[in-house]
């Protein structure tokens, strides 16, 4: 595990500049003159290597709180971990064993296993991000979701968000090497939002959701400053194998995209590394306002590293190029939310 330094200086590599570097301020270490009432949040990275499935859920708690202690010991006010962070990924394989299948999920947060996280957060004074398969029961009926909670620094659950857009395939499909059933095992959730914590406006999202514009905007529209985002992302695609060796390229992407066009920080941690035999990304990162990558992680495995977010900082960008009070045109945006795709509506009819 570690902390980079570098986190507090301005990009220099051209992957990660993109016109002038903001003012030192925006993200740069702390002074003796600056302002004590600029609003700093020092958000830490919890990126996770791979999750056996011989793993046991307190094995991997134990990994969780070691590195919520070290982003305690950088000075971290928030630690925020992968999707699913609890279990290997269990969505890549094919289980028709109801029981076996619902031994991946929780019944409850926090859980007899979780609760030493809980636990520690509330003595070290530190909130976290959590992804993890939740098993709700709604009116007698058990409902799966792929969920993340926010937890404040009193060990309180502050917000939760289920995925909206689940990946992956509904059926067995024997051609693939291993499987992506998100579609089958999980329910979509059915809204993005936000929540008053860590003296800012923050909204979750989880793995496939960072790839849709959609996610950034809704959340922006409700003022969110941070949006934190956990995945599970296989280097091998499938279905279009051209993406292989894209994917940390585009995984960069999208969070910067996101970032950029709503003038919010973007917090987006990997579980990585090869896990059952199947490589997944890492690449951890927080992203400014601005677009740039001020954090980031460096290896695939276990590891902690701090950025620092001023959070008056987005005001740069959602009061000029993206106010968007100002400057956007909803009433041309019509077909957004009439139509699901090219050839359906909203509701799943062929569009005429």
């Amino acid at each position: 595990m570690c902390c980079c330094s570098c986190c507090w200086s301005a990009p220099t590599a051209p992957d990660e500049s993109h016109g002038p570097a903001p003012e030192k301020p925006a993200h740069g270490p702390a002074t003796e003159s600056e302002d004590p009432m600029t609003r700093i949040v020092n958000i830490a990275l919890g990126q996770l290597g791979p999750v056996q499935k011989a793993d046991s859920r307190a094995s991997v708690v134990r990994r969780l709180c070691d590195m919520m202690r070290e982003a305690k010991s950088l000075g971290a006010d928030v630690i925020v971990y992968p999707e699913l962070a609890l279990t290997t990924f269990f969505p890549r394989w094919y289980i028709e064993d109801q029981a076996e299948l619902h031994s991946y999920f929780e019944r409850a947060m926090p859980s007899r296993d979780t609760q030493p996280l809980f636990e520690l957060a509330r003595a070290l004074g530190i909130g976290f991000y959590l992804g993890y398969a939740e098993l709700a029961d709604e009116g007698g009926r058990l409902m799966q979701y792929n969920t993340a909670i926010l937890v404040d620094k009193a060990g309180a659950i502050v917000g939760k968000y289920r995925k909206i857009h689940v990946p992956g395939h509904f059926e067995h499909e024997p051609w693939r090497q291993f499987q992506h059933l998100e579609k089958r095992y999980f329910t979509p959730g059915r809204s993005f939002d936000v929540h008053q914590a860590f003296g800012g406006v923050v909204g979750m999202a989880l793995c496939n959701d960072r790839r849709w514009a959609e996610t950034y905007r809704v959340m922006a529209l409700q003022g969110a400053e941070m949006v934190f985002i956990g995945y599970n992302t296989p280097v091998h695609n499938a279905p279009a194998p051209q993406h292989d060796d894209l994917s940390l390229f585009h995984n960069q992407l999208a969070v910067q995209a996101g970032a950029y066009q709503n003038g919010c920080w973007v917090a987006s941690v990997a579980k990585g590394g090869v896990e059952e035999g199947v490589d997944s990304i890492a690449g951890s990162l927080l992203v400014a306002p601005s677009g740039e990558v001020v954090a980031r992680c460096i290896t695939k495995g276990d590891e902690v590293v701090l950025g620092r977010a001023d959070l008056d900082f987005c005001a740069v960008y959602k009061r000029t190029t993206f106010n968007f009070d100002l400057h956007r045109h909803p009433e041309c945006y019509g077909l957004i939310v009439q139509k699901k795709g090219e050839t359906l509506a909203a509701d799943g009819t062929p569009w005429r």
